[in-house]
């Protein structure tokens, strides 16, 4: 185990060091902007950079992201693109560059597929004079999170898209956004019981359901799996588990020998893992249910050099990696590169008044591995 967590650890200590110094290089460039801006100056262990406001003690919990609407970076921005978005402020940004709408998008955690999905709606708001607010706690955090719903509401954003962590708990926030004219759209996650305008994303029980499908063919309707999923008060998470759950049950020869929950925990996903392939070296397949438990499988199946099949849900750069590889065998795709579109186009609509498509499926795609 501390050999995963060394090869862990030394990629993050890469990503890190190579921010630090992108951003030491943009912090000469702006040394003639006031205090207060460069309080907005903050380092994630995520990889984002951008604004950021912390829980006290000077030590950020959350991820913030402000974006005119030209110049638009990526995922990754240079030192140039990161002195340019500093430097910038309403007041100094020109008529055709003033943004018509400010939207908040808010993730249930810091990780490189989110940074993927912000990419992506980066792209679409670039032609559309939208000004993002882009937020999620460091680890998935529902207090958090509802604090970032609080702040956007006060702040009086024109609409707010959502990845909810726990629909009851977000549900009486996102009512009281509606209620102040703020509308919500929910995306990935539902919540459905509340006054949000629409929800982007797939049926996730049915998700599940595919899921199962894809393990009942790789092993020939028989075997042992393993399984390990995310928070468990997490609707994502609780339905694709369902689905996954019952279709096995239900429609094949196939053991669940044990269901574990990391609870967003990306140490408890490792420890999950490795505690299970101890306990059952037999098993067939694991099936990772969330993004923290697929990451975590790729370092086990690299470690161990395991010859298993293995399966997730989300196509992450990760996962495109994971598949050329062999360390995955399936991806189920949720065509995440139409979401940056969906989101921007849901938002706009009900910025506008117009009416939303209370549900926009995106559909599901299974990838295979290319590896022989």
């Amino acid at each position: 185990m501390n050999a995963l967590r060394f090869l862990r650890n030394f990629k993050l200590f890469g990503l890190a060091l190579g921010l630090i110094v992108a951003l030491t290089i943009a912090l000469a460039g702006c040394q003639g902007q006031s205090a207060s801006e460069g309080k907005q100056i903050t380092m994630h262990t995520s990889g984002s950079s951008g604004g950021g406001s912390g829980t006290g003690g000077g030590i950020t919990s959350e991820t913030e992201l402000r974006l005119s609407s030209k110049g638009l970076p990526g995922s990754v921005a240079t030192p140039a693109a990161n002195s340019a978005r500093l430097s910038e402020s309403p007041s100094e940004a020109s008529m055709d560059q003033t943004p018509l709408y400010t939207f908040g998008i808010i993730y249930p955690m810091a990780h490189p597929f989110y940074e993927e999905i912000t990419r992506l709606t980066e792209e679409a708001a670039s032609p559309e004079r939208v000004r993002l607010v882009v937020k999620a706690p460091e680890v998935v955090n529902l207090e958090q999170q509802i604090h970032m719903m609080e702040t956007m509401i006060q702040q009086k954003v024109d609409a707010i898209a959502i990845s909810p962590i726990d629909s009851s708990a977000l549900g009486p926030v996102i009512d009281k956004a509606v209620q102040a004219g703020i509308p919500v759209i929910c995306f990935e996650s539902d919540v459905p019981n509340s006054k949000r305008s629409s929800y982007i994303g797939t049926d996730n029980v049915d998700a599940g359901v595919q899921m199962g499908k894809i393990i009942k063919q790789m092993t020939k309707n028989k075997g042992m799996i393993l399984v390990e999923s995310g928070v468990q008060r997490m609707e994502l998470h609780q339905r694709r588990l369902q689905g996954l759950l019952d279709y096995l049950r239900d429609e094949t020869r196939i053991q669940v020998l044990e269901v574990r929950h990391n609870e967003g925990d990306s140490d408890k996903a490792l420890t999950d893992l490795e505690a299970m392939i101890d306990a059952h070296p037999h098993f067939d397949a694991l099936v990772s249910v969330d993004l923290i438990s697929s990451s975590n499988s790729v370092l086990v199946w690299k470690a161990k050099g395991l010859n298993r099949y293995a399966a997730a849900f989300n196509m992450t750069p990760e996962m495109k990696e994971s598949l050329r590889n062999g360390q995955i065998t399936s991806v189920l795709s949720q065509n995440e590169e139409s979401w940056g579109r969906l989101l921007i186009d849901h938002l706009l609509q009900a910025a506008r008044g117009e009416t939303v498509p209370p549900f926009t499926d995106t559909g599901k795609v299974v990838i295979n591995s290319s590896a022989p």
